[in-house]
């Protein structure tokens, strides 16, 4: 049996009727609407997975109903267009306006059935492709045959069978996210979006209509919770959001229900929460950092994920299989780590853990020459084969002097960042595509977090 809610929007009783009942019949929810200002209506009370629109309707048709949502950026559910008299150039510019096809009355069970499943699929890859585009296909299985990767391998394959609420913790470049991601994947889920999280990514100012969603006279804006309905919402560093949205964020969990800003209906939800934090949770809660309530109901199911200092005899298999990663995305000439190097890497404090080795393979397949790493070349890379140049000073003008050391914590990492970035962007020669690969970011990312701090790459670029 299908699932999934579906809007059937026509001015004609006995065809709504006709409809809801094939749907219904074929497992599907269905809202209905009998003219434009319905519509409107039903789509402030949750998004559906498609939408049939006919185009004949009196006041306001479906043509004009397509331009509407389309203008105002709204078009975020394939729809599907109906019609018992249409023309070429209706056809024409439905799709021109983003409708996904057409089906023409008398309807056919068969063939309108068909085409709302394509157009669920089509939705459904568009949603993984942007959300598994920074991915490009890392690995997301913990790799390693340790027993702390054993044992984090067993927790795993019984947490995707079960659809309860998780806590991850471990320290930063773990893969708190791709083990989220894994887990998606293997779940009953799997066929919803996920919808990934990180506070510390978006604007403060911005923060509340991001996860939340928006609504006004021109339409709705689904915020990251709502487009993860269906699926599975990733709260990265859950603990970063200030006491008001976290306040905020228990409620809704809580109620398994929303309601956007300058909203007045509830948005039912059915999602899965993984929630991960880089510190101690339990430490953040008696600090006040993580309230208590939200703390409870994400963690329903704590993961610890070992840090890779800790798994040192897992270096090898994942060096091998890094090595053949970046080979194959990125055309880089595969390259063997002799077991000399191994053994060193093996014994090295992995400060970054896996996100640090990860960006150390990446470094020694496009910087190095020959079949074979040296330990030369490790040692090199590791800062330690030569003696390290003095550290430059910043400039009494420079972002790194600037920052205020009696700021919250949130401000002066948002400065930190700022200088950070401006530094590697001036040793980048100005290029964000040298600089991502410098900081371990996905260019897209990147990007926006230069426009977040207000650092205008063209400038910066001049300036060096």
């Amino acid at each position: 049996m299908a699932s999934g809610r579906i809007l059937v929007v026509d001015d004609e009783p006995d065809i709504r009727t006709t409809v809801k009942e094939i749907l219904e019949d074929e497992g599907y929810q269905v809202a209905l609407a009998a003219n434009a200002a319905a519509a409107r209506e039903a789509r402030t009370q949750g998004r559906p997975d498609v939408i049939l629109l006919d185009i004949w309707m009196p006041e306001t048709d479906g043509i004009s109903l397509l331009r509407e949502w389309a203008q105002a950026g709204a078009l975020t559910t394939p729809v599907i267009m109906m019609s018992g008299h249409g023309t070429v150039e209706t056809a024409v510019e439905a799709t021109r306006l983003g409708a996904y096809d057409f089906v023409e009355k008398p309807i056919s069970l068969a063939k309108l059935l068909l085409t709302i499943e394509r157009a669920r699929e089509a939705s459904r890859l568009k949603r993984e492709n942007e959300g598994l585009r920074e991915q490009l296909a890392l690995p997301l299985e913990p790799i390693g045959a340790s027993k702390a990767m054993a044992a984090l391998r067993a927790q795993l394959d019984k947490l995707a069978q079960h659809d309860t609420s998780i806590l991850i913790q471990g320290e930063a470049g773990t893969g708190k996210e791709s083990l989220a991601r894994w887990l998606h994947a293997r779940s009953s889920r799997q066929g919803g979006p996920f919808v990934a999280v990180a506070p510390g990514s978006i604007p403060r100012e911005h923060l509340a209509v991001a996860l939340f969603g928006s609504e006004d006279a021109s339409g709705v804006q689904p915020g990251l919770i709502e487009q993860a309905n269906g699926g599975t919402l990733f709260l990265d560093e859950v603990a970063e959001l200030d006491a008001e949205l976290q306040q905020r964020l228990a409620s809704v969990l809580e109620r398994r229900a929303l309601v956007r800003a300058g909203g007045a209906g509830n948005v039912p939800l059915d999602l899965r929460v993984i929630a991960a934090s880089s510190q101690h949770p339990e430490a953040q809660v008696k600090a006040g950092t993580f309230r208590e309530e939200l703390y409870y109901l994400v963690n329903v199911v704590p993961l610890a994920v070992p840090p890779l200092r800790k798994r040192g005899e897992d270096v090898p298999e994942l060096l091998r299989s890094y090595a053949d990663f970046f080979a194959h995305r990125d055309k880089l000439p595969y390259r063997v780590f002799p077991v000399a190097v191994q053994n060193r890497l093996r014994n090295h404090d992995w400060p970054g853990n896996v996100r640090e080795l990860r960006n150390l393979v990446q470094r020694l397949l496009i910087m190095g020459n020959g079949d074979e790493v040296t330990i030369e070349e490790v040692e090199a890379a590791l800062g330690k084969g030569v003696a390290p140049a003095p550290a430059r000073a910043p400039a009494a003008d420079s972002p790194a002097a600037a920052i205020d050391f009696n700021l919250p914590l949130r401000e002066a990492r948002e400065q930190f960042e700022r200088a950070y970035l401006l530094r590697q962007l001036q040793d980048a020669g100005g290029s964000v595509g040298k600089l991502a690969k410098m900081v371990g970011m996905e260019r897209t990312h990147l990007y926006r977090k230069l426009r977040d701090l207000g650092v205008d790459v063209k400038s910066s670029a001049r300036d060096e």
